[in-house]
């Protein structure tokens, strides 16, 4: 049986301490928060009201991989930057509300993406805390990644990052990572309906790819 500490890396950003995950969820350790993106929660009932045969498991599964982090992390805060809705209300949102109220002495907040489109109402239904960007500490959160310079260290969703990695053999493989550029590092999808898209890093830059449960760095 694999050790969980075989299975997670760890990386230090800006003075700050975080274990990543091979679920694709960052801990924040001096915050005690656990940061996810692009969850996109509800994908799956808005396509199969398309008439699109999507599994409806996808959307539990990814919830209950959500509540195994939060026990398993001890997190104070859960912090989702972005997209953590993929469209209008549907009833998975209340599958969602079932997962805050199991944790009634956690905070959930939400930094606002491209597809977080519900009313505001709704999230404070579910006590959830509600940011277009957030500052803590040296960092910025956000959804979309910041295009100009900053002074604070920005870490952002939506770009669902990925890299190709290539073998003796000339097989090639694109997996989803965990990104970490000198000014700005990207978080990967959470969700287990989402895909994802190659990302050139930095010369500098520092990727950690997620590969059969396990967080592992490449060059």
């Amino acid at each position: 049986m694999t050790h969980e500490n075989e299975r997670i890396a760890e990386v230090s950003v800006a003075g700050q301490r975080f274990v990543l995950y091979p679920q694709r969820a960052a801990y924040w350790r001096e915050e005690q928060a656990l940061l996810v993106a692009d969850l996109h929660l509800g994908k799956v009932s808005h396509f199969r009201r398309a008439g699109i045969p999507v599994p409806s498991r996808i959307n539990r599964d990814t919830l209950d991989s959500l509540v195994g982090l939060i026990s398993m992390s001890k997190a104070r805060r859960v912090i989702c930057l972005g997209d953590l809705f993929h469209s209008h209300y549907n009833g998975e949102w209340e599958e969602f509300g079932e997962v805050v109220r199991h944790f009634p002495g956690i905070k959930f907040e939400l930094v606002l993406g491209n597809h977080d489109i519900m009313s505001r109402i709704q999230y404070e239904r579910k006590s959830l805390t509600v940011h277009e960007k957030l500052k803590i500490g040296p960092f910025l959160l956000t959804h979309h990644p910041r295009e100009e310079d900053g002074g604070d260290y920005n870490l952002a969703g939506h770009v669902h990052p990925a890299v190709q990695l290539s073998g003796k053999g000339r097989q090639a493989m694109t997996l989803p990572c965990f990104y970490f550029g000198s000014r700005q590092g990207f978080l990967p999808a959470f969700g287990g309906f989402t895909g994802f898209a190659r990302i050139k890093p930095e010369k500098d830059g520092r990727v950690f790819v997620i590969v059969a449960d396990k967080v592992m760095p490449v060059n």
